[in-house]
């Protein structure tokens, strides 16, 4: 079933900030927790992971009000990844099928910027990101065909 989501980006701190969600909003994480860095199978041309940053969030998911879900994950400078204001928050949709994520995904990338080509990933979905010529950030998860 196609859902959006809002899905932040932390500094080291995912898991502290979203224990707090949790104790404001009631409920409980969903996707079987909270799944860490550490649990990640290498990719090709990535440098090996740092054992400092093996226990840190590569996903969590909490549902919030109103069947909105509250994404999260630590992006630590040594991903090569840098959270300032502007690139702390993404939309995240999940369309249906491929064919909608594809179809989305090419309109909102034209004339912005192309983060992740859309593909398959380890987790099972065809995943891709991108910043619209607005320079709002969006990504794609699509578990259907």
């Amino acid at each position: 079933m196609a859902r959006t989501s809002t899905y932040l980006n932390f500094n080291r701190n995912t898991e502290e900030a979203f224990n707090f969600y949790k104790s404001i909003f009631g409920s409980e994480f969903g996707n079987d927790g909270i799944a860490r860095m550490g649990d990640m199978p290498p990719m090709e041309g990535m440098p090996e992971l740092p054992a400092e940053d093996k226990n840190l969030v590569m996903h969590v998911e909490l549902p919030i009000v109103g069947g909105h879900i509250l994404m999260g994950t630590d992006s630590p400078e040594s991903m090569g990844f840098s959270v300032k204001f502007g690139n702390n928050i993404s939309i995240n949709l999940e369309p249906d099928t491929q064919a909608e994520t594809k179809r989305l995904f090419d309109g909102l990338s034209k004339d912005g910027t192309v983060t992740m080509d859309l593909q398959m990933m380890f987790w099972g979905a065809y995943f891709g990101a991108c910043i619209d010529k607005f320079g709002v950030q969006w990504s794609f998860n699509c578990v259907g065909e």
